[in-house]
Parts: C-alpha cells; sequence; structure tokens
C-alpha cells in the first residue's frame, strides 16, 4: 500500500536577507546623513569653526558627493531587492558579501549615530579659556608660513590685530612702534600674570582645521578702573596708542586703550 504524504509549500523566514537588507539600509543613512551634514555646515555658516576658508569648498563638494553616492546606492539597493526575490536559490555568500570584521551594520550605524548628533551641535569658537590653557603668543607659530619680509602701506590704525602680530614677526623691537594709534578687534581673556588694569586682547589663528588653532594676542592698559569690568570671551573694539611697557619681566608692546567698545561675535571668529 502506497502511502501519500501532501506536503505544504510554506515561505520560510530568511534572517540572513533581513539582515543583510538592515545593513544596506544603514549604510545608506549613514551616508546620506554626512552629506547633509556637511551641507547644513557649510549653509548655516557652521563650517567656518571648524575649518580654514581655504578648505570650506572640500566640504561642501564632498558632501555633495555624498549624496551623489546614497543615491547610486538606493539603486543598487532596490535592484538587489529585486534579484534576490527573483532567485529562489541563495546561498550565505550572496547574502554577506559585505560583511567585514565588526558585526553586521555596526559600522554604519555609529557614523549615522554620530551624523545626526553632529545635524543637531552647533559648534563653539574657542575662547579665552582655551587660549590660557594653550598660551597666548605676540608669535606665528612655524605651522603658518612666515614671510620673509612684511610691508604694509595700512595706516597703523587699520591694521587688523593679525597684523600687529606679523608687523612684530619681523621687527619685534617695540619702541619702533610707541605712539601709533591702534584699532583692533578679539576678545578679552584676563591675563594672569599682569596687574588688574590690564586685559588680554586676541584672537585665534586657523592654519587647517580648528584642532590646531592657537592663540595669539596682545596685552590692554585699561583707560581706568580694573579688569572686573571687562568679562572674559566678550569681544571688543580697542581703540588707542602702542606704548612700551615691562610686563611679567618681559619688555614688550602694549595698547593703551583711550576707548573699548564692546561688539558681537563675528560669524568666522578664527584669523587665517
Amino acid at each position: 500500500m502506497t502511502v501519500q504524504t501532501n506536503y505544504k509549500t510554506t515561505r520560510r523566514f530568511h534572517p540572513l536577507k533581513s539582515l543583510y537588507r538592515l545593513q544596506g539600509l544603514l549604510d545608506i543613512a549613514a551616508i546620506s546623513a554626512w552629506g547633509v551634514l556637511l551641507l547644513q555646515y557649510w549653509l548655516t555658516g557652521k563650517i567656518n569653526l571648524l575649518l580654514h576658508p581655504n578648505y570650506v569648498w572640500l566640504a561642501y563638494s564632498a558632501g555633495f558627493v555624498l549624496l551623489g553616492v546614497a543615491t547610486v546606492k538606493i539603486a543598487q539597493f532596490i535592484w538587489r531587492v529585486v534579484q534576490l526575490k527573483k532567485r529562489k536559490d541563495r546561498n550565505q555568500g550572496d547574502l554577506l558579501q559585505h560583511l567585514s570584521l565588526f558585526p553586521p551594520g555596526w559600522s554604519s550605524a555609529l557614523l549615522l549615530t554620530v551624523a545626526l548628533f553632529g545635524l543637531q551641535f552647533t559648534p563653539q569658537p574657542f575662547a579665552s579659556q582655551m587660549a590660557l590653557d594653550r598660551g597666548v603668543t605676540e608669535t606665528l607659530t612655524m605651522t603658518r608660513s612666515q614671510p620673509q619680509a612684511f610691508r604694509t602701506s595700512t595706516k597703523p590704525e587699520n591694521r587688523t590685530l593679525i597684523d600687529w602680530i606679523r608687523t612684530l614677526n619681523v621687527y619685534p623691537e617695540p619702541d619702533a612702534y610707541t605712539g601709533q594709534k591702534v584699532n583692533v578687534e578679539g576678545f578679552v581673556l584676563h591675563l594672569p600674570q599682569v596687574p588688574d588694569n590690564y586685559i588680554g586682547i586676541a584672537r585665534f589663528v586657523i592654519t587647517c582645521c580648528a584642532a590646531d588653532a592657537y592663540p595669539v594676542g596682545m596685552p590692554v592698559k585699561l583707560p581706568s578702573g580694573n579688569r572686573s569690568a571687562y568679562q572674559p570671551d566678550k569681544w571688543y573694539r580697542v581703540e588707542g596708542q602702542m606704548i612700551t611697557e615691562t610686563l611679567a619681566d618681559k619688555r614688550q608692546l602694549v595698547i593703551q586703550a583711550s576707548k573699548l567698545t564692546e561688539i558681537p561675535t563675528p560669524a568666522n571668529p578664527y584669523a587665517s
């Protein structure tokens, strides 16, 4: 006697297939998020707090490239899903062709998380505490190109703080500038080694990105009172003239301020 058994065909759940799809979606989401992040930072001006102006074009170009890659990835993902549905026999090698040392999708999930955090985060410019920690100087460091000569027809009162620093780099004798008019802008810091009637006026110089920014500045002798009236990190326009004084056992150029005017923080607080 022959016994016939009817087998009902059922559609099986393939965990590897679902894993592959999830990984593909995470890859696309991570690439898209980073593209959007770079373009958002460029359009909102946040990129100025992170990169030297000469490299901003690289950042937003990378954003466009990443969005283009994400578009291609979406098309490839859709095509692969369609192909997997058409094929009846699938092996693990096809499904796991993009797996690496890390668990599937782990690196993409991490990149996506960082990008989403970046979209909600507003970078802040370096300020007085960072300047004190890194050490404020009156010289441009060797990470910048050093001019063999520095000549300018700019009147002293039209020089920026960085122009003054460059001038001192070439000819550091402070008496050569005594009596010259000054009109510079920067943020306030309280120098610990000088009397209370002095403040520092400083700016960060950026050479590539915010990670290598370093502070330069000059001491300012207040017209009256003490520095408690001038809060650190506030931006001021300082008008006055240059004098030579000895501070902390160092003979140096000092701004004798006649007027200090508080100003808004500039959109690009770094000098280059």
